[in-house]
């Protein structure tokens, strides 16, 4: 038995990264994951792979700033396991780096329609689902950059501290239903983002892992284990809270 057996969860943004591996080590802990991703052979492969292991997972195609794409993501969730205890929002966009100033509207736009109105669209969908299966555990995908900024970041950095007070502002709201909210926070993580912003890697580690104390990126399953820790019964006087696991970014 592991720590979240028999606890159905829906992440979203699990083809790859942090989601990727959030959604490993969930069913590795005994729940049954609903891959979701806009990418719908990302969705497949990652629910193929948790399959293969020996774990249930089911895929997903969605589209989180899409009200109706999310209602029916939800849905499959619900029908395909019957019931949803935990709920990650980690979809998130790859925006231009840039300054308020030169920064396209669209891209602005899309920003808040994948970062954060994903988030309030899967929570308003799913919560519902949560309180009639006795409470259960949100998790908002926040970072380091809600507590702190970087140049040419500011769409990003605005994103993420609004999921920090999105998620104090559920936690307040649905406490009574038993359903905890936090936000994880991680520093910067060795995943394919990395690549499509640096290049490769190998610059990734050279020129962003320094950033932070611990002098390396973080690992995706590092984020996934403080992901496991707040969708079960170990964080169970958390609410509210942001779990920061970013080598130290923020100590400087």
């Amino acid at each position: 038995m592991g720590k979240l057996s028999d606890r159905p969860a829906l992440v979203t943004g699990a083809g790859s990264g942090i989601g990727r591996a959030i959604a490993h080590a969930f069913a590795a802990e005994g729940a049954p994951v609903l891959c979701a991703d806009i990418v719908a052979d990302a969705a497949r492969r990652v629910a193929g792979e948790i399959a293969q292991a020996g774990w249930r997972a089911e895929p997903c195609e969605a589209d989180v700033s899409r009200g109706d794409s999310v209602r029916d993501m939800v849905a499959q969730a619900v029908a395909a396991f019957g019931s949803l205890r935990i709920v990650v929002c980690n979809a998130a966009v790859f925006s231009p780096i840039a300054t308020v100033e030169t920064l396209d509207e669209a891209d602005w736009e899309r920003a808040l329609a994948v970062n954060l109105t994903g988030a309030f669209l899967t929570c308003k969908h799913a919560l519902p689902h949560l309180r009639a299966a006795g409470g259960g555990s949100v998790i908002l995908l926040a970072s380091q950059m809600a507590r702190v900024a970087n140049a040419g970041q500011a769409v990003y950095c605005t994103t993420k501290g609004a999921l920090v007070q999105l998620a104090k502002g559920m936690a307040l709201d649905h406490v009574q239903d038993g359903i905890r909210v936090n936000t994880l926070s991680p520093g910067g993580v060795a995943t394919p983002r990395m690549v499509q912003r640096f290049g490769d890697m190998e610059t990734a580690q050279r020129l962003w892992g320094p950033k932070h104390p611990m002098g390396r990126l973080g690992e995706p399953e590092e984020i996934a284990r403080g992901a496991v820790f707040l969708a079960g019964d170990d964080s169970s006087f958390m609410t509210g809270a942001d779990l920061l696991i970013d080598g130290g970014y923020t100590a400087w």
